[in-house]
């Protein structure tokens, strides 16, 4: 009130003084608000910065590889040696300091899904940062490894000239919605530190070379968690984070909830969680090797077990990988996943020595068809790590490294095997195509089927047999079928997307041999409504 009479007598005798002042005082209040607002700002980027000092970021790598290796080593013996159904407490799952030695000379393919990532490091470190989808699909289809599931369909795709992303898309590979670029994704993630966006550009261009829909999720959702896993050590943070990604319709959005939701309502108890997503999912899986069968390659549901490790395990290694490990399934990856992103949060030198006291006797060793060691995959990494943060608007600085994070963005909605519902298998078991005229026909109503089976040799030839397809007695389509285990056809034929009917299906081999033969094994048949039963 006082100011207020002061301003009013100012004005009636002052009045050029009244209005300068009054200028003066707005000239005062926009600088005042703009600097509140440029503080908000900052403030606001602030928030969205994180700073990490070289040494923590090199642990947080270090502890992402580490994490991975352990996981994948403990679980190994048990990998899906329990289908659709909990490791029993009572079996005793192996761990002493020789024991990661012992795995990694005596059975090096305990460590396909590292070597695979380590091949996809390789190509980042060959053709840089924006290495082409088809580089990456090359490097692999042409390595030496073996490959299973879509994999392996993806790598007969590519050396047949199915070029990425056909070569993942669920009409050229049944087994799109697998597991498979789900174990293989954490390289992308590792080298993306809170950068999250980023992490699913790197994983567009590598996950739909073998994969699809809820497969393809998989490895978006895994890299995100490893991404996040950087600038936050609230673990249900980290997964919902990442499950921002994922679009809110899929199968692959939902089961991750459905796990979220019961563990809150039972944080105690983690086979409650495992018995509720078992009852309500066990059965989705549509792929025709885990189609009315316990086995269980679907990406989405050993997701699942990955999330359950994470929630259940409570930031404690050991608990975490061992309750992904006794979920079953793909017991070897699942804790290789929540290893490595568990040891991403909590970094190198806070996993407990118990669990990487036997790293040091392999981190020299190269990986099974690789020329990378643990050693040469932290430092890659790092140097991977520092090259996305400078080009995502981030600094390194000598003291320290100013990381940019990204609010995620949802990536498109797919779907594999849409429209389609498993309708029955039908087991041939051990018939081979070496009856007069080299054929097999069956029948079967509905809209797709898959075949089963394969072409083996016996002796060291490989064999490539010429095969025709023919559906209603129109040549549909003609594959080679070699007998060499690494380029095998790991589905002999399939067909999706037919209209409802009978439909008729020749196989024919137009170069049949005496040392050679193709099994047959089983048929998946698939019809436009679920099955009432």
């Amino acid at each position: 009130m006082i100011l207020y009479a002061y301003v009013c007598i100012f004005k009636k005798n002052h009045m050029g003084l009244y209005m300068k002042l009054l200028s003066q005082l707005f000239i005062f209040f926009i600088i005042t608000a703009c600097s509140d607002q440029s503080n908000q700002i900052s403030n606001v980027n602030s928030l969205d910065s994180h700073i990490l000092s070289h040494d923590k970021l090199k642990d947080k790598i270090k502890g992402a590889w580490a994490g991975q290796t352990i996981g994948v080593t403990y679980g190994y013996p048990v990998e899906f040696k329990y289908e659709s159904i909990m490791i029993p407490d009572e079996v005793i799952l192996p761990w002493y300091d020789e024991y990661i030695l012992e795995i990694f000379t005596d059975s090096p393919g305990a460590y396909d899904d590292i070597y695979m990532d380590l091949t996809f490091v390789q190509v980042l470190e060959d053709y840089g940062l924006d290495a082409p989808a088809i580089e990456f699909a090359n490097a692999f289809a042409t390595a030496d490894y073996k490959l299973w599931f879509a994999n392996q369909v993806s790598r007969y795709n590519i050396l047949n000239g199915i070029e990425p992303p056909q070569s993942g898309h669920w009409l050229n590979n049944p087994a799109a919605d697998d597991i498979d670029f789900q174990i293989e994704a954490d390289f992308a993630g590792i080298m993306t530190p809170g950068m999250i966006n980023s992490a699913t550009h790197i994983s567009d261009r590598v996950g739909h070379i073998m994969n699809y829909g809820d497969g393809y999720y998989g490895g978006v959702f895994i890299a995100a968690m490893y991404s996040q896993a950087y600038i936050s050590d609230d673990i249900e943070f980290i997964i919902k984070q990442s499950l921002k990604l994922i679009p809110t319709e899929s199968h692959f959005h939902e089961i991750i909830t459905d796990i979220i939701e019961v563990h809150n309502q039972s944080p105690n108890d983690w086979k409650i969680a495992w018995n509720f997503i078992h009852d309500k999912w066990v059965d989705t899986d549509l792929g025709p090797w885990g189609v009315f069968d316990t086995f269980n390659i679907d990406a989405k549901i050993n997701a699942a077990w990955v999330v359950l490790g994470l929630l259940y395990g409570d930031g404690d290694f050991g608990k975490t990988i061992e309750i992904a490990t006794r979920a079953g399934d793909d017991a070897d990856c699942n804790p290789a996943s929540a290893g490595g992103i568990l040891g991403t949060i909590i970094g190198y030198e806070a996993i407990p020595d118990y669990w990487k006291n036997g790293l040091t006797n392999i981190e020299e060793l190269k990986f099974p068809y690789t020329s990378i060691s643990l050693n040469d995959a932290y430092q890659l990494s790092y140097e991977h790590a520092l090259a996305m943060i400078i080009r995502n608007d981030g600094i390194v600085e000598d003291n320290q490294i100013t990381i940019k994070a990204q609010d995620p963005v949802t990536v498109p909605y797919e779907k594999s095997f849409e429209g389609h519902y498993a309708k029955q298998k039908i087991n041939i078991n051990s018939n081979t195509i070496n009856e007069p005229g080299h054929s097999f026909t069956f029948n079967f109503d509905g809209i797709g089927f898959a075949l089963m089976g394969k072409a083996l040799s016996d002796n060291d030839v490989n064999h490539i047999y010429q095969a025709e397809m023919y559906i209603n007695d129109s040549l549909v389509e003609t594959a080679k079928l070699p007998t060499d285990f690494t380029t095998r056809r790991f589905y002999l034929f399939w067909k999706y997307q037919l209209p409802k009917d009978i439909h008729k299906v020749t196989i024919k081999i137009k170069n049949p041999v005496d040392d050679a033969y193709i099994s047959l094994e089983s048929i998946v048949v698939y019809d436009d409504k679920p099955t009432t039963s």
